[in-house]
């Protein structure tokens, strides 16, 4: 590559001496190293170091612990698995050839909240990395790293590797420069409170900082992020959206909350992208978001006004929005701030900030648990994300599910949970595209009733009033026929079907 191209975005001289070929900072890493690689939903993740370490693993079998701030793009979690490149993944994924991997126990993965990885990091919980692959924009003259779209963990990576590989991105405008806001925690016990009391606030610096001395390798890319394959709303979607929004002007109507709202958060999916979609035909004006992710439903409640300002770890949008974002960064500069996933998701700041969360279930039960996270209750999807820190510590936890799965096969409401991620006392609202179901004060007798006729699609309404019926029959805070609880998980798991 050209180096006129790169050396203006590598500001300190001494760098540019190492600038190398992917397949040569490759050969830095050890099999059984743990590696921190920058990336998040798609976005800010390495392009070309994964698919060296996969050409370096067909004569070497690697094994890293891989860590990173969510899931990866490119397909690169799935051909580093299938290369044998992986040993041991967290804290969250979302491809099909790594998910299967786990399925099959080929790869260990450790599911967490998506604050938690940065803390146990800090105290020594996980191994130290020992190498930190992270996507830049430029390299300032002190060393220091500008991300990309996405910041995730890629700052306390940074700050705990031995060794720091940079992918220096030229397919990143470097008009994303200042649109960060990166700030760490002290460890404990010399911990002050983290001072953010408005969801635009910045606290910290622009870049991550870094002793130049332990940047071992830079590699130069053109590479876009992977685009979202997040799909437009549907009829189902778009109901689901009309019933949330109808209950935000209740509780504003009710006094519970200004017009404003408060700062909301959305997990990644169609759903919630589909429920943002749904708020620029509300009446809602000068919203905020303090969120993980920011999807295209964000940029375009931007452009139109509804939203004021977004906060949050990484953007992450399909081609043709990425296009416009990219082309107009300076209108978007004031109102998006990019932060370390461990402020983004921080238990203090969510509690104080008062977050209205929306997460997207993948099956919940007649008393309000969620599962988020396994198929019929073995089979790791994707992992738990973001979705507890918001649920435990916000003012609001609303989770949306269509109905049913699998043409009808499947009932996204259950008599019980075949895994439990997020426990009734940690969730307050349920929506599906047949109604919305607010559990707050009700007892667990009292929320099975309001469960089954709001949300559950009307095809398994009767079988689930039956069974809590006969549930009532012996009893308890919370009733169930424990012999026949996971039932209807068994028979589709034997005739396809839980009808």
């Amino acid at each position: 590559m050209n180096p006129s191209r790169y050396t203006p975005r590598i500001r300190r001289g001494d760098l540019l001496a190492k600038v190398m070929p992917a397949a040569d900072a490759a050969r830095l890493f050890q099999p059984g190293m743990t590696v921190g690689m920058s990336g998040f939903t798609r976005a800010g993740d390495a392009k070309a170091l994964p698919r060296a370490l996969v050409e370096r693993s067909r004569t070497e079998p690697l094994g890293l612990t891989l860590i990173t701030g969510a899931s990866l793009g490119n397909d690169s979690d799935g051909l580093m698995a299938e290369a044998g490149v992986l040993a041991r993944r967290l804290p969250f994924q979302a491809d099909a050839a790594l998910r299967r991997k786990i399925n099959t126990g080929e790869v260990m993965f450790i599911d967490q909240h998506l604050s938690d990885t940065a803390e146990q990091l800090r105290s020594g919980s996980l191994p130290a990395i020992d190498i930190a692959v992270i996507e830049a924009v430029a390299i300032r003259a002190d060393g220091s790293i500008v991300p990309t779209m996405a910041v995730g963990n890629s700052a306390s990576f940074v700050q705990h590797a031995r060794a720091v590989v940079v992918e220096l991105n030229l397919a990143a405008p470097l008009a994303l420069e200042g649109l960060h806001d990166i700030y760490l925690p002290r460890a404990r016990p010399e911990r002050t409170p983290i001072p953010l009391t408005t969801p635009g606030q910045r606290i910290g610096g622009t870049a991550i900082a870094v002793d130049p001395a332990r940047i071992a390798a830079i590699v130069v890319t053109d590479s876009p992020d992977s685009p979202s394959t997040v799909l437009p709303p549907d009829e189902g979607t778009a109901a689901i959206a009309r019933h949330v929004v109808a209950f935000l002007e209740g509780e504003v109507a009710a006094g519970r909350m200004g017009p404003r709202l408060l700062p909301l958060q959305a997990g990644i999916g169609t759903i919630a992208n589909a429920v943002l979609h749904g708020l620029a035909q509300s009446s809602f004006r000068g919203l905020t978001m303090y969120s993980e992710v920011l999807q295209d439903s964000a940029i375009a409640l931007l452009d139109s006004g509804h939203l004021a300002l977004a906060s949050a770890s990484s953007i992450t949008l399909s081609a043709d929005m990425h296009d416009r974002f990219v082309h107009n960064i300076e209108r978007y500069r004031e109102r998006i701030v990019l932060r370390p996933q461990e402020i983004s998701n921080h238990p203090e700041i969510v509690r104080r900030l008062g977050i209205i969360g929306l997460n997207t279930a993948l099956e919940f039960d007649i008393y309000g648990n969620v599962n988020s996270t396994h198929v019929g209750g073995t089979h790791m999807m994707n992992g738990i994300g973001g979705s507890g820190d918001f649920a435990r510590n916000g003012e609001l936890a609303i989770f949306v599910s269509k109905s049913d799965a699998k043409g009808g096969a499947i009932s996204s409401v259950v008599p019980m949970v075949a895994h439990v991620d997020h426990t009734e006392h940690d969730v307050d609202v349920l929506v599906t595209e047949w109604g919305l179901a607010d559990l707050r004060g009700l007892a667990p007798r009292e929320r099975a009733p309001l469960i089954i006729e709001r949300c559950a699609h009307p095809d398994y309404r009767a079988a689930l009033h039956d069974y809590f019926g006969r549930a009532l029959l012996r009893g308890g805070q919370t009733p169930h026929v424990l012999d026949e609880a996971l039932a209807w998980h068994e028979r589709y798991r034997n005739a396809g079907s839980m009808r």
